[in-house]
């Protein structure tokens, strides 16, 4: 944290014409034993085990005053800082994953299990477990949770990683549902920047476009139309629809223009090198064979596999 607050990096960032950084995970999260068996280590901090506290791993001296000091730096330089936050899912896996908080605190109330056995998970987020944020003591952790990163830790915002897991009541999404609406409410995080990544593997679970009003969207059909008109496929309408800030999905309920969260590349898939140098993946190095990861990133290697 003391790195990134230091005043040659936010010179930097700021040269660079950057209004807003977003970080990716800093709650604490530990090293999954399926990749310390493999020399490795997790480097994104998407499997969050404590939501109150920072990540150790990235101290300096000055401890969690660190982290404080840092978010002081960009703001005196005019800067905002949003945190990319990891609500929908814990460090502790599936069935036959560690028993490390939440399992042994209240598994049944934390984590939506199978209507019928309720040994299993249901497992809208891919990782083997998901948090139930329709029970009202879980959502009261998660704006509590928010609330102190807002309040004792000063931050203008945060990325909701598979945001549509926390709007999912029991009968499926509802933008209206418990989650939304106590953030809505709330005279703190109401104020504060909010996008959701608008997605996840269970039914239904595609809601771009579906968040309700005051919320930012990751918009991945702007990323995909941008994509494929650098490629030049025949897209030109869709892309005028896109830089226009995609009124078919946003100029409904209330919705500003803002609501579309336009990106081309983000930590997940494919770079921007990458885009213009491979036609497929290649993510062999992390030793899962190639299968993690989009198979369709609407890139070209332009006769070349490969950097050329």
């Amino acid at each position: 944290f003391e790195g990134l607050g230091h005043q040659a990096s936010v010179d930097y960032i700021k040269s660079l014409g950057i209004t807003s950084v977003e970080l990716l995970p800093v709650h604490w999260f530990p090293d999954d034993q399926h990749l310390l068996d493999r020399g490795l280590k997790n480097f994104w901090g998407y499997n969050t085990l404590g939501f109150f506290a920072p990540a150790s791993r990235y101290y300096g001296p000055a401890g969690i005053a660190g982290f404080r000091d840092m978010v002081r730096a960009f703001h005196d330089a005019g800067i905002e800082v949003i945190l990319d936050v990891v609500y929908n899912h814990t460090a502790e896996g599936n069935e036959l994953g560690p028993t490390l908080s939440f399992k042994g605190i209240d598994n049944f109330s934390y984590y939506r299990t199978m209507p019928d056995q309720h040994r299993y998970y249901i497992n809208d987020t891919g990782t083997g477990n998901t948090v139930n944020t329709s029970h009202p003591r879980v959502l009261q952790m998660v704006m509590d949770s928010l609330r102190y990163w807002a309040q004792a830790m000063h931050v203008d915002g945060f990325r909701f990683d598979l945001g549509t897991i926390l709007g999912r009541e029991p009968e499926g999404f509802d933008p209206r549902g418990g989650f939304f609406d106590a953030v809505t409410q709330d005279p703190v995080l109401s104020k504060l920047k909010l996008i959701g990544e608008p997605w996840d593997i269970g039914p239904g679970g595609y809601q771009v476009g579906g968040f309700p009003p005051g919320w930012g969207e990751w918009n991945d059909k702007y990323r995909d139309t941008v994509r494929e008109y650098w490629k030049g496929d025949n897209v030109s309408n869709d892309f005028a629809a896109r830089l226009l800030g995609s009124g078919d999905l946003y100029d409904l309920r209330g919705r500003r223009p803002w609501s579309s969260v336009n990106f081309i590349t983000a930590h997940d898939g494919f770079t921007l090198n990458d885009l213009v140098s491979y036609n497929e993946k290649h993510n062999e190095a992390n030793g899962e064979d190639n299968n993690d990861g989009h198979n369709d990133n609407r890139s070209c290697n332009y006769g070349e596999e490969g950097p050329t």
